[in-house]
């Protein structure tokens, strides 16, 4: 291959800890797991487990040039963002980028740590994410690495076994969104070491080859930068992203790690959302030769709330969606 190339109702979902005594003078008290589920949360469950509207060939592309339609069927998708009273782990606001974009306690990855009563050490702002056909831990969704969790990420990198990591934002957009987490050459990470093998630049995105060692092991991983997509906005082309997913689908099978590809951001929720949906959208189109992009939409949600942050984003899936059907043989499978 060659390198050419808001919603209305700010609902939340249903918390397993709504109640936790603060009786820390008593010592620690467990939570009480009987949760309180309001209506509103029952309301939004709801309808990120049944919402859908499955799309022929052609139907994509006429509800891609219906901008209102999918800014009506957008607004509807409840954001699913998680309350900080659901996560029970002191000072994890350290950890996190944005105090408001929290990982969904169901779905969170958990870093395995020696001290099991160190929460925080085991706490990263990251979730797993179904992928096509509800398969489990297809992906991680996580926030761009900061001074802090570099050493997290590379750990949490090594413990799921992802052979690729995608990143999709800049350092910097007129804020940090992201700090640089590998090295130029080799890097040691707490108990990860990094090497940088050789760097591929393509018109849209950069390609590492690393090797990570821990232990006496030794692993291959992919790293995609992917550098022309605007902060707030949507890229003015469908085409690159197209390519990525097509790259990183091809690099996917060509390695013998099965963990979850690893996708980021900033937040994690918004450009992140943008490729995991696409990807799944494509696998859609070429086995089934349908697409279901709401319903997609909610189960990512599901598992991390947010993501695909606007109606822009939501419209520009559709879009690259609609790109790659055009790319297809007339009948699915062939």
């Amino acid at each position: 291959r060659t390198c050419k190339h808001r919603s209305r109702f700010p609902l939340r979902r249903g918390s397993n800890v709504s109640l936790v005594l603060d009786m820390s003078a008593l010592g620690s008290v467990e939570p009480l797991s009987s949760a309180v589920v309001t209506p509103h949360e029952r309301a939004t469950q709801e309808y990120l487990q049944s919402a859908g509207r499955v799309l022929s060939r052609q139907q994509l592309h006429d509800i891609t040039l219906n901008r209102q339609m999918l800014q009506a069927e957008f607004a509807e998708i409840p954001m699913n963002f998680v309350d900080q009273k659901e996560l029970d782990i002191p000072n994890h606001g350290s950890k996190n980028r944005y105090k408001t974009i929290l990982p969904n306690p169901h779905s969170r990855v958990i870093l395995k740590s020696k001290n099991s009563n160190d929460l925080l050490s085991s706490y990263i702002n990251a979730n797993y994410i179904r992928g096509y056909l509800k398969a489990e831990r297809a992906f991680i969704a996580t926030q761009g690495p900061m001074i802090n969790t570099v050493n997290d990420f590379w750990q949490m990198v090594w413990q799921e076994d992802c052979p690729v990591i995608i990143m999709i934002t800049k350092l910097k957009e007129k804020n940090e969104k992201c700090v640089l987490y590998w090295p130029e050459k080799r890097g040691i990470y707490g108990r990860v070491e990094v090497f940088v093998n050789n760097v591929k630049e393509c018109d849209h995105y950069i390609i590492r080859s690393l090797t990570l060692k821990q232990g006496g092991q030794s692993r291959k991983v992919q790293h995609y930068w992917y550098t022309s997509w605007p902060d707030h906005k949507t890229p003015e082309s469908a085409g690159p992203l197209l390519q990525l997913v097509n790259d990183v689908e091809e690099d996917r099978r060509g390695f013998t790690s099965r963990g979850p590809v690893i996708v980021h951001c900033s937040a994690g929720i918004g450009r992140t959302g943008c490729f995991i949906a696409t990807t799944i959208g494509c696998r859609q189109l070429e086995l089934e030769g349908v697409v279901d992009v709401l319903g997609i939409v909610c189960q990512l949600r599901t598992d991390r709330g947010g993501m695909i942050q606007t109606e822009e984003q939501y419209e520009f899936v559709h879009h690259v969606l609609s790109l790659y059907e055009s790319r297809l043989p007339v009948e699915p499978g062939q």
